[in-house]
């Protein structure tokens, strides 16, 4: 089995035929591309596709998309810090650099194989094999505390409570530039970019719901230290928002300025607190994690304003 997307090149979007169909999918990548063309899954105007095509406004691409061969994630003994353990679920504090689940281009080093090894058939399966246990996700590069849960019911619950918007989530983060109040409210919705479809943008029309709330905790010489709060979880969000405000996150290297921080090796971002309702007993169940070094070096190397 596979899927077909077509793709109508709009005015003033010539480019080459791989990039067009990498920003246009957001599961491939220029070189999965790359291959799918040279295997005749690409047509151009009804005719297979050479490599070295630039599509013109006007053209249609029509692609096939085979079927990912599954894959299964496997236990690796990677070292995991462990805020707080039950029968029902974990709070761990991921490091930056750790991608959560297996996908393309990162099927092993994940927190899921860390977790298979740690809990072995003890994790919920609502969502699949590849993401055993995870309730909801954080960025590769963004650090701090995810919960974990080790049965369906604790899983279901769990999921009730990001739905109600009754998770506690508080973030802290480094921002370009000094935001003009003290505290705010971006209430804008989020969907998927237009045309850079690995990103996403606030789409007022085809987005949904997303509420980040903030508060400065010090301002310095062209950075200002945040505090954010989450009262909605969609993908990318604070990173979106921030950016949307004109005041991206710090090494950001996606919605941030094109000479990025390369020092900080992504965002300045960490997800500081999270708080929850245990599915079993009820007890409201609140954990923190320190600001890691590699955001605390950045502000050493800051000047505040007092």
């Amino acid at each position: 089995m596979s899927r077909q997307i077509q793709i109508s090149i709009p005015e003033q979007q010539a480019a080459r035929i791989d990039k067009l169909i990498a920003d246009a999918e957001e599961s491939l990548t220029r070189s999965a591309a790359q291959k799918l063309i040279a295997e005749g899954h690409v047509l151009l105007n009804g005719v297979c596709a050479q490599k070295s095509a630039m599509p013109k406004p006007g053209d249609v691409l029509v692609v096939e998309i085979p079927n990912p061969e599954p894959i299964a994630a496997k236990p690796e003994n990677i070292p995991l810090e462990i805020l707080y353990e039950d029968d029902d679920l974990l709070v761990v504090n991921k490091p930056k650099g750790m991608v959560v689940h297996p996908a393309a281009g990162n099927y092993d080093g994940t927190l899921v194989n860390a977790l298979l090894y740690h809990c072995g058939d003890s994790l919920s399966g609502i969502n699949g094999e590849i993401r055993p246990g995870i309730v909801h996700r954080i960025d590769k590069d963004t650090s701090g505390l995810l919960i974990v849960a080790k049965n369906d019911a604790a899983h279901q619950a769990l999921a009730k409570q990001i739905q109600a918007h009754s998770f506690t989530r508080i973030y802290e983060a480094v921002v370009y530039g000094n935001l003009k109040e003290n505290e705010g409210t971006v209430d804008a919705p989020i969907g998927r970019h237009p045309v850079k479809r690995k990103m996403m943008a606030v789409e007022p029309k085809h987005g949904r719901p997303a509420v980040t709330h903030y508060t400065v905790i010090r301002r310095y010489r062209g950075f200002t230290h945040i505090r954010l709060r989450l009262e909605t979880g969609r993908t990318h969000q604070i990173r979106v928002h921030m950016a949307y405000l004109g005041h991206p996150i710090a090494g950001d290297p996606v919605y941030g300025p094109k000479k990025v921080i390369t020092a900080l090796a992504g965002q300045c971002l960490h997800a500081r607190v999270i708080g929850f309702v245990h599915p079993r007993d009820g007890r409201y169940l609140e954990f923190e994690s320190p600001l890691p070094d590699s955001f605390l070096r950045f502000l050493h190397t800051l000047t505040p304003i007092e």
